[in-house]
């Protein structure tokens, strides 16, 4: 049987934001989608971008994974469900903007700073996903002048600048970046809080998306 709370929700959204906004649905089903920004954001279901940013249909384009990662470019004959989405966002829908969306309490960061950690599966699909941010971990995990909270949201935080290098390494995105056409953008979220943090792009370090910048 199909989740009752999806039927329930499905009938709430067609009563009262899709009869609000029908008329933007029409456009969008007979002219496509032309979001002007893409996000990489986690696929945890407390973080989700298009509340966040208190977003229209059709005005962010999203990408989720476990811990927002990018992977480098690598054109090989695996399966890149992020790389293809990227490449769709940047080369077909022509996106001016990529934010890398990292979050508080995110637990795929949770799981690379536990080296004890077990497999969820004999594939490990996590753990080696994971393995992306491996020396960035080990490095924060061996800090013992943090906290465990302290190390859990600088990592949070350095997967976001490692997202964006490796942003940099498919051309379709460093040429346009180089050509002024592409900007990209890191920050962060508190689940808690409910704060958003952005990353300034010359000094690597965050500042409250509330307050002016110092």
């Amino acid at each position: 049987m199909f989740p009752t709370a999806l039927i329930d929700g499905y009938r709430a959204f067609k009563a009262s934001r899709f009869a609000h906004e029908s008329e933007r649905y029409r456009k969008l089903a007979e002219h496509g989608q032309t979001p002007e920004t893409l996000i990489i954001a986690c696929c945890d279901s407390r973080a989700a971008p298009e509340i966040i940013f208190n977003a229209l249909p059709g005005e962010i384009f999203v990408i989720r994974n476990v811990a927002n990662l990018v992977p480098s470019y690598k054109p090989d004959g695996d399966y890149h469900s992020t790389s293809a989405a990227l490449e769709f966002a940047v080369q077909s829908l022509k996106v001016k903007d990529i934010v890398v969306l990292g979050h508080g309490r995110c637990g795929g960061i949770m799981a690379a700073l536990d080296p004890s950690a077990e497999p969820l599966s004999p594939g490990d699909f996590i753990g080696k996903w994971m393995g992306l941010l491996a020396p960035a971990a080990e490095a924060i995990a061996a800090n013992q002048t943090l906290t465990g909270a302290e190390r859990q949201t600088a990592l949070e935080r350095i997967s976001v600048a490692n997202s964006i290098e490796n942003l940099r390494t498919f051309p379709c995105v460093s040429i346009l970046e180089s050509r002024q056409r592409l900007h990209l953008h890191g920050a962060w979220f508190d689940i808690s809080s409910g704060e958003l943090w952005v990353m300034d792009a010359a000094t690597g370090t965050f500042f409250n998306a509330a307050e002016e910048p110092s």
